[in-house]
């Protein structure tokens, strides 16, 4: 199972998210539940930089992916910046919905 966790800042906005697993829904090239968030997770991530323009730390390994906003970005950004990260979160969860074995979305 995968599990997705979104995270909040001190002032209760979001401010990245956790991918942790593997969905184990099919083998490896045809699992289309890793597809599906792995399609819009990267996308977060690339819009984060080239839409928002806001500095993210992003770690990535076999089953891991971390991003977390950097502090300090304008009022623009941030607006942007949690604008994507609401349309990822909507996007995962009705993953998560139509395949709750496979898909865990949490704060």
């Amino acid at each position: 199972m995968t599990s997705v966790r979104f995270c909040r800042d001190s002032r209760g906005r979001l401010c990245g998210f956790t991918v942790l697993g593997h969905t184990g829904y099919a083998p490896e090239g045809e699992d289309i539940v890793c597809a599906g968030v792995s399609a819009l997770t990267q996308t977060a991530v690339n819009a984060l930089e080239t839409v928002a323009h806001a500095p993210a730390s992003v770690i990535v390994r076999s089953g891991f992916l971390s991003v977390r906003l950097h502090k300090g970005l304008s009022a623009r950004q941030q607006y942007a910046a949690r604008i994507i990260l609401r349309s990822v979160r909507q996007g995962l969860e009705g993953i998560a919905e139509a395949y709750p074995a496979h898909l865990k979305v949490s704060e």
